[in-house]
């Protein structure tokens, strides 16, 4: 895991938002960085190896199975954490059943 993964691991272990989130899920041909399971919700780190058309044709794929995507920058996590959570939280809110 890179630094900014890990740092936002930190951030998802805590349950803090409500949701469970797997890392480095298998789902298909792809291996997401992280995966809340309950909300279809898949995190993803875009660090410097990543390429926008095969991303792009990931996401897609993703999207016919149902999984919504949200992609960070490494940098955004590490400069503005609570900035990440909030969005992740607004993607997905906790269940209040």
């Amino acid at each position: 895991m890179t630094q900014s993964e890990k740092t936002l691991w930190a951030l998802l272990r805590r349950g803090q938002l409500g949701m469970r989130f797997r890392r480095e899920h298998p789902i298909g041909p792809f291996i997401l960085d992280f995966y809340c399971a309950s909300a279809k919700l898949a995190v993803e780190v875009d660090g410097l190896g990543h390429e926008g058309q095969r991303d792009a044709r990931r996401t897609e794929w993703l999207a016919g199975e149902g999984i919504r995507v949200l992609r960070f920058a490494a940098a955004e996590i590490e400069e503005r954490p609570a900035m990440v959570l909030a969005a992740i939280a607004q993607a997905a809110p906790p269940s209040t059943a």
